[in-house]
């Protein structure tokens, strides 16, 4: 991976098929919110938009996975995603798939990398991001 990597938690804080970490980023310049959790010991890290209908997906915040924990599960209308791909397996996102987000993983570190499309928040010159608004 590159050098502007944007550090996003400790290595420890995501367990295995458990709760993701949900952090705010700029999609073509609009506030968003993406995801990363841990999924057969490897992180991946996602848009929080279902390929069905643009809503977030998690029921309870950073809970993506159903109940067996085996494939991410949009609350709203039930699509289902290979969360190793994130390609859509079941429900009504057809042949979709999230938007993935570059990550990496080392020295006990999650680090995830801006693209073109997907940007930090604190490029938006004085805007607040959805999760620092009270």
């Amino acid at each position: 991976m590159h050098a502007d990597a944007i550090d996003l938690c400790a290595s420890a804080e995501l367990a295995e098929r458990g709760k993701a970490i949900v952090f705010d980023v700029l999609v073509f310049g609009r506030p968003e919110r993406a995801f990363a959790l841990r999924f057969d010991g490897r992180v991946v890290a996602y848009l929080n938009r279902c390929a069905h209908v643009p809503a977030e997906m998690d029921w309870q915040p950073g809970e993506f996975l159903d109940a067996d924990r085996n494939f991410i599960l949009c609350s709203i209308h039930g699509a289902s995603y290979d969360a190793a791909s994130g390609h859509c397996i079941g429900g009504p996102c057809g042949r979709g798939r999230l938007m993935a987000i570059a990550v990496d993983e080392r020295d006990g570190r999650v680090r995830w990398y801006p693209s073109r499309d997907v940007r930090p928040v604190a490029e938006s010159f004085g805007e607040t991001s959805p999760s620092s608004q009270t």
